[in-house]
């Protein structure tokens, strides 16, 4: 691992952040010792970690990054035929290396966002009496807020990774175990559940108290899943809080489901009443946007494209998220009529709103969701399920989700409602609604992973051709440590399999038949 104290300047390029609430005068290079103290300089500190977010561009955590390893490792997507990134290839083919500039990226920028929020945290801690402080909780609860999702991705990348909470730590540090990481997210999230909720102030690409319990109930649910000590022998309590903060979120009465799905990646629809928190992009930086349309109107694959042409074929023409999540058809405004793709298009991250026919990659404003309601429903009836099996608050809240998928009242019986299930076809179907729901969100192989279906699920739904399907093995339930990281610190060991599948494998009842091999 870097050595972590390496980060004594503040920096954020303009370009970085779009909110008008983030937006405050940067500077390029700040003195730690002789800064925070005032208002303008804690702020500007606090959007220093925001920024690690959108930076980097077409590496950036959460411009391609999130995507990239969260769906590109999946059945669901491939490298299309344009695709010129060796890098790209590899994460398609799953022939990850160590050396692997998206893993490295995914590494180093978080533990930077992370060290940043290690300083703001502690100057603010420890004095800055001319800051009011309200402001000072504020922000401390912000950086808190962002701090554990940088912890929330590593684990779930790389398994243990070193807790590193101060600055002047790190160097050296071995790997936490994965209980002591989980439970430094939990008790930062718990830090900002108490930010406010209200509307008094801007909001946008900022955390609320309601996106921190959220996000507590999507870490529970996938803690309880672990294969971890706390998880093994927790998981009945992780799995009751997981449903306590969906319920706290519920009661909120501050979130909903919007009644058009393509209105949840519009970008002149931002921000809306689903979104509880998202990474803000705006003047033409969302790079996903570039990947999924980078050869517009034609049948030429762009730099991501649907595996299988099965995946949109399967999908109920009645289910609006059929079109919210592909685009088999597009207007073209340069002959004023609708092009129809041979292959459809993932759809979410292309901006139809400001694409020109003299420059479609203009369209590259919609922001990367997080966290939304409907998947603090689908973890709420997900996380019942596990506890009890389909009990009535588990039907309401998945169905919730389908009926808005069908175009259904809300809160009233649907033909499309689900009932009479087995606790095991119940798990099917959430898992299902998961999946279409999430399209290229970013949550895919997290969830294969926490369901331990990966393997299973890359060789039943990719050919025997593909080198995916020849490729995947138990060690891709989790990532390889960048090498430039164990050279720097020798005591970070690889993860097993990256280096020769020797010694015993910690996955192999993970998928009996496909994972003991």
């Amino acid at each position: 691992m870097k050595k972590i104290v390496f980060i004594t300047t503040i920096f954020i390029a303009s370009s970085l952040t779009s909110c008008v609430d983030l937006d405050v005068t940067p500077s390029s290079s700040i003195d730690k010792n002789r800064f925070y103290q005032t208002e303008a300089d804690a702020i500007t500190a606090v959007n220093g970690i925001y920024a690690v977010l959108v930076a980097d561009g077409f590496y950036g955590l959460y411009n391609n990054l999130s995507i990239y390893l969260g769906e590109l490792t999946t059945d669901l997507v491939k490298a299309g035929a344009n695709t010129n990134s060796a890098h790209i290839r590899e994460l398609s083919n799953l022939n990850v290396q160590p050396t692997n500039a998206f893993v490295i990226t995914a590494w180093q920028n978080s533990y930077i966002g992370i060290n940043r929020a290690n300083v703001l945290i502690d100057k603010l801690s420890e004095g800055a009496d001319d800051i009011p402080s309200d402001t000072k909780n504020r922000l401390i609860r912000e950086a808190a807020f962002l701090r554990a999702l940088l912890y929330f991705n590593l684990v779930r990348w790389f398994g243990d990774v070193p807790l590193v909470l101060h600055e002047g730590e790190g160097e050296g540090e071995p790997r936490t175990p994965v209980d002591d990481v989980y439970a430094q997210i939990v008790k930062d999230l718990e830090e900002a559940s108490v930010l406010p909720n209200d509307e008094a102030r801007h909001t946008e690409g900022r955390p609320t108290g309601g996106a921190a319990l959220a996000t507590l109930s999507k870490v529970y649910l996938t803690w309880a899943q672990t294969n971890s000590p706390e998880g093994k022998t927790k998981s009945t309590e992780f799995y009751q809080k997981a449903v306590s903060y969906a319920d706290e979120v519920i009661r909120l009465s501050k979130y909903r489901l919007l009644e058009n799905v393509l209105d949840l990646f519009s970008a002149d629809k931002k921000n809306g009443p689903e979104h509880i928190f998202s990474i803000q992009h705006a003047n033409n930086n969302n790079v996903t946007g570039h990947c999924t349309f980078a050869m517009q109107w034609s049948d030429s694959e762009p730099v991501l494209i649907v595996n299988d042409v099965k995946f949109y074929e399967g999908i109920d023409d009645a289910d609006q998220r059929k079109r919210g999540a592909f685009a088999k058809e597009l207007w073209h405004p340069g002959t004023h009529s609708y092009f129809t793709f041979k292959v459809p298009l993932f759809r979410k991250y292309i901006d139809t709103v400001n694409y020109t026919v003299t420059n479609p990659n203009i369209g590259q404003n919609t922001n990367n969701v997080y966290i939304r309601y409907a998947e603090v429903l689908l973890i709420k009836a997900e996380a019942l399920n596990e506890l009890n099996g389909p009990v009535t608050e588990a039907y309401d809240a998945i169905n919730q989700v389908r009926r808005r998928a069908y175009q259904q009242p809300l809160h009233a019986p649907s033909p499309y409602d689900l009932a009479g299930l087995s606790k095991e076809q119940f798990r099917e179907k959430l898992q299902a609604e998961r999946w279409l729901e999430f399209v290229l969100e970013g949550n895919y192989w997290f969830d294969l992973v926490r369901w331990r279906k990966l393997v299973q699920t890359i060789r039943k739904n990719t050919k025997e051709t593909d080198l995916k399907h020849q490729n995947i093995s138990a060690k891709h339930y989790l990532f390889p440590l960048p090498l430039e990281e164990r050279i720097l610190n020798p005591n970070l060991e690889q993860n097993w399999g990256y280096e020769g599948e020797t010694g015993n494998n910690p996955y192999a009842d993970y998928e009996p038949g496909y994972t003991n091999e």
